[in-house]
C-alpha cells in the first residue's frame, strides 16, 4: 500500500509529478475529483491552523469527506492503542491524515492501518510542509535547479525534510545553529550515502552570502522544552543584515507561526521578500496533490 510518511520514500520523478499537478491546482487546469465517495480521516494530536484547515479544505475540493478527531475526542486520549484506533478507523474511512506529537505514532498506526495513511507533521519530519515550500520556490524562481537554501537555527522536523529533498533534487542546502542543533550522526551519515549537497555550518554570515533562499522556524515549538534554547539561537535570527548578503532576489520562507523579533525580524518577515503567506497558501495545492496521488491510487 502506497502511503506519504517522508520525502525520501519517492524518487524525484514522482515528486516533481506531485508539483507540477499542484501547480496544476493552483492555476484552475486541474478539475478532477478524485476523492469523490471518500472520507479522510484527520487525526490530530497537536493543534493546527494551516495543517488542519488546508486539509480540511482540500478534501472538500477533490470531492471526499473530512472527518476531523482531535485525540481528546478518541478512546486515544483514554489509553486504547493506536493499533486497535488505526484497525477500527480503517473499517469505518477510506484513508487517515495524522499530526502526532512521536513519528513512532505515525509507524505504529501505518503497522495497523489497511487504508492509506499521509504524514501531516511528526517531531521527526514534516514532509507536507518541505513540498509546499519547493513549490513556492519553483513559483517564485522558476526552478529548483542551482538554488542555495540556507535553514538558520535548530534541525528540526521541518528541516530534516529538507535535508531530504536536497538529497533528491540536488540544490544546494546549508544548515547553520549551533553545534548542539546540527543533525544527528545518523542523519549526516545517511546524507554523505546519498552524496547530498549540504554543508553544515555555524558561520550565519557566511552561509547567508548568495543565497538565494532564506528559511527558519520557531525556536521553541509544541512540545519543546524551552531550556536556553531561545539564547543559544539568537546569534541564528534572520535579520536585514543577512538578507542583504544574499541574491538581489532571495526569498524569505518560514512555515508559520512566527515570533516576530525572535527568530525573524519584523522587518523582513513583512518585507518585499517574504513570501510567507503564498507558501502558506501551498500547503492547499500540495497536499492536494499528494491526497489526489495517494488516495485515488490506492
Amino acid at each position: 500500500m502506497r502511503h506519504f510518511l517522508d520525502i525520501k520514500d519517492f524518487d524525484r520523478e514522482r515528486l516533481s509529478s506531485l508539483l507540477d499537478t499542484a501547480r496544476d491546482m493552483k492555476s484552475g487546469h486541474y478539475v478532477g475529483r478524485p476523492l469523490d465517495g471518500l472520507h479522510i480521516g484527520m487525526i490530530f494530536e497537536k493543534p493546527s491552523t494551516r495543517t488542519r484547515v488546508s486539509f480540511e479544505v482540500g478534501i472538500s475540493q477533490l470531492g471526499g469527506t473530512p472527518v476531523f478527531l482531535a485525540v481528546s475526542d478518541l478512546q486515544l486520549g483514554r489509553g486504547e492503542t493506536v493499533g486497535d484506533t488505526a484497525k477500527v478507523l480503517s473499517r469505518y474511512l477510506d484513508g487517515l491524515i495524522i499530526r502526532a506529537m512521536k513519528h513512532e505514532t505515525l509507524t505504529e498506526l501505518v503497522k495497523h492501518a489497511t487504508v492509506p495513511v499521509i504524514n501531516g507533521l511528526t517531531d521527526r519530519s514534516h514532509p507536507c510542509q518541505t513540498l509546499a515550500d519547493l513549490l513556492t520556490v519553483i513559483e517564485h524562481h522558476g526552478t529548483l535547479k542551482n538554488e542555495v537554501i540556507v535553514w538558520f537555527g535548530d534541525v528540526n522536523n521541518v528541516a530534516n525534510s529538507w535535508i531530504e529533498a536536497a538529497s533528491l533534487f540536488g540544490f544546494e542546502l546549508r544548515l547553520v545553529g549551533p553545534e548542539a542543533y546540527h543533525p544527528s550522526a545518523e542523519l549526516i551519515a545517511w546524507v554523505l550515502e546519498k552524496g547530498a549537497n549540504i554543508v553544515i555550518t555555524k558561520d550565519a554570515r557566511e552561509a547567508a552570502r548568495n543565497a538565494s533562499v532564506l528559511v527558519t522556524d520557531v525556536w521553541v515549538s509544541m512540545g519543546d522544552d524551552k531550556g536556553t534554547r531561545v539564547e543559544d539561537l539568537k546569534p541564528f535570527q534572520v535579520n536585514q543584515t543577512l538578507l542583504d548578503l544574499a541574491q538581489p532576489d532571495a526569498l524569505f520562507l518560514h512555515c508559520l507561526p512566527a515570533l516576530r523579533g525572535q527568530e525573524v525580524t519584523a522587518e523582513v518577515i513583512d518585507g518585499p521578500q517574504s513570501v510567507v503567506f503564498d507558501e502558506a497558501e501551498n500547503r492547499l495545492h500540495a497536499q492536494k496533490a499528494i491526497m489526489a496521488y495517494i488516495f485515488k491510487n490506492n
